[in-house]
C-alpha cells in the first residue's frame, strides 16, 4: 500500500482531538499514530492507546538513537513525539496515519514526507472561544490555561504553512469538512 499521512494541528482546545476521533469513527482506512509523551497520564488515559508514556530520560535515550520521526520540548521537560516504529506499524497494516500533533510536530512530519502528507490545521473562531473550551474541560489549573492560550497564539501564527484551514465555529460542519478533505487525499 501507497501509505499517505493525515496531519492534525491545532491550539489546545481548538478541537482536532474530536475531529480526529471522528474521522476514526467513519470507517476511512485510517489509523491513528499514538504519540510518546513524557508527562503524566491523565485519569482514564491509557499507555499504549492515549500515549506511549515515557519517562523523560527515556525520551531522551530514543531522541539520541533516532527513534522519532519528530519529537518537541512542548513546555520544559516536557517531550512529545512521534515514534519511527508507529508509521511503519501502521503502514504494515495497510491504513493510513492519522496525526493528532502540535503545530511545529506536524510542519516537521510534512517536511519528511512531503509527497505523502496532508496537513490541516483545526482554527478556534477566537481565542475567547477557545479560552472558554479549555476552562470548561475542567483539567486544568488557570495557570496552565493562561500558558496554553500564549502557545495558541504563537500556533495560530503557522496556519497558513498548512494545506487545509479547517474553522472549528460549528463542529458538525468542520468534520464534513475535514472528512471530504481527507477522502479526496487518501483516494488520489
Amino acid at each position: 500500500m501507497n501509505g499517505k499521512l493525515i496531519i492534525f494541528s491545532a491550539p489546545s482546545g481548538a478541537g482536532k482531538t474530536t475531529i480526529v476521533k471522528q474521522l476514526l469513527a467513519a470507517g476511512l482506512p485510517l489509523s491513528f499514530s499514538i504519540s510518546a509523551c513524557s508527562r503524566g497520564k491523565r485519569e482514564g488515559e491509557t499507555n499504549g492507546k492515549d500515549y506511549y508514556f515515557l519517562s523523560a530520560d527515556e525520551f531522551k535515550s530514543k531522541i539520541e538513537k533516532g527513534e522519532f520521526l519528530e519529537w518537541e520540548e512542548v513546555y520544559p521537560g516536557n517531550y512529545y513525539g512521534t515514534l519511527k516504529s508507529e508509521i511503519e506499524r501502521i503502514w504494515e497494516d495497510g491504513k493510513h496515519v492519522i496525526f493528532d500533533v502540535d503545530v511545529v510536530g506536524g510542519l516537521n512530519i510534512k517536511k519528511a514526507y512531503p509527497e505523502k502528507s496532508l496537513t490541516l490545521f483545526v482554527q478556534p473562531p477566537s481565542l475567547e472561544t477557545l479560552k472558554n473550551r479549555l476552562q470548561n474541560r475542567s483539567t486544568e489549573t488557570e495557570e496552565n490555561i493562561q500558558k496554553r492560550l500564549a502557545k495558541a497564539d504563537f500556533e495560530l501564527s503557522f496556519s497558513s504553512k498548512f494545506d487545509v484551514i479547517i474553522v472549528n465555529d460549528d463542529l458538525g460542519k468542520a468534520i464534513e469538512e475535514s472528512k471530504e478533505k481527507v477522502l479526496n487525499f487518501i483516494t488520489k
